[in-house]
């Protein structure tokens, strides 16, 4: 296994870095893949004290004033990156005990995305919570960064909730579309899946082009040694994936993102959070 194959994991200071870290571990042991973990801190500016300084008056009172920020900026950048390696160390000793491979930490100042998509071309997998500090802070069910993440990178990204188990049911969302079929072949052969019951599962009207497709799907999947099922249930892509989720007890959905499709839409704006929150279940967007 090459470096450029690992899992990134990324994490923050709320209670989705545990679940994060048991997922990444998971698949860094089913895949032989190192893990690495990293944890994005708020740029220096963002992170001011508030305090009004308005009322600094007097002979060398800009000079004091600047040096007094400087210092207290410092100071507490120091507090945040000792903090984080903390945080991060803890979370790699709990990476270890789950079997994960190699795991390292890493800590940046930056903006998740821009952090994520340069060094990409190096990364298996990346694995994500779906609701982070912020939206801890709001309420929010789903987090920000979730859509805008998923928009900017090419690799699979698998988004969690707030419990993980190691998966033991599998539904791949089919449309029989090309990025669908990439979709299947992926799960084919990887061994992140190998030994899972695997569920194909598409939407909409009955056609003889479909009933193909689904075959090819089934057929695909037992070839390589899966318990494979197919099956096409009439109606809307998210109200029947939600359903089979709840009525089959899956694990872990797995569908493509932005592709040419019905499902497309189930990607842009709300649908792509309607969909997370009715599933409830880790999620597998596939690039």
């Amino acid at each position: 296994m090459q470096d450029e194959d690992k899992i990134l994991a990324c994490v923050d200071r709320s209670h989705y870095a545990d679940t994060v870290t048991d997922a990444a571990a998971w698949a860094s042991r089913r895949l032989g893949a190192p893990l690495e973990l990293l944890h994005i801190l708020d740029r220096p500016a963002e992170t001011a004290s508030g305090k009004d300084h308005s009322g600094a008056i007097g002979i060398n009172a800009q000079q004091n004033l600047l040096n007094t920020l400087t210092e207290e900026d410092a100071a507490r950048g120091k507090a945040a990156r000792e903090q984080g390696r903390l945080f991060l160390n803890r979370l790699r000793e709990r990476a270890l005990a789950a079997g994960a491979v190699t795991p390292d930490v890493r800590q940046r100042h930056g903006d998740l995305e821009d952090t994520l998509v340069g060094p990409q071309s190096d990364v298996r997998l990346f694995v994500l919570g779906r609701r982070g500090e912020s939206a801890e802070a709001t309420q929010r069910d789903l987090g920000r960064n979730v859509e805008r993440v998923v928009r900017a990178l090419k690799k699979p990204i698998l988004a969690v909730t707030e419990q993980f188990q190691e998966p033991r049911r599998v539904l791949i969302a089919f449309d029989g579309g090309g990025m669908a079929k990439r979709g299947v072949e992926l799960v084919a052969r990887s061994p992140l899946f190998q030994g899972l019951p695997v569920h194909v599962l598409m939407s909409g009207k009955a056609t003889r082009d479909g009933a193909k497709q689904l075959e090819w799907a089934g057929t695909t999947l037992e070839t390589a040694g899966f318990e494979a099922s197919a099956a096409l249930v009439p109606g809307d892509a998210e109200r029947v994936i939600a359903g089979a989720v709840r009525e089959q007890a899956i694990d872990l959905l797995i569908m493509g993102a932005y592709s040419h499709s019905p499902i497309r839409t189930l990607l842009f704006g709300s649908k792509t959070s309607d969909l997370l929150r009715s599933a409830r279940i880790p999620t597998l967007l596939l690039r």
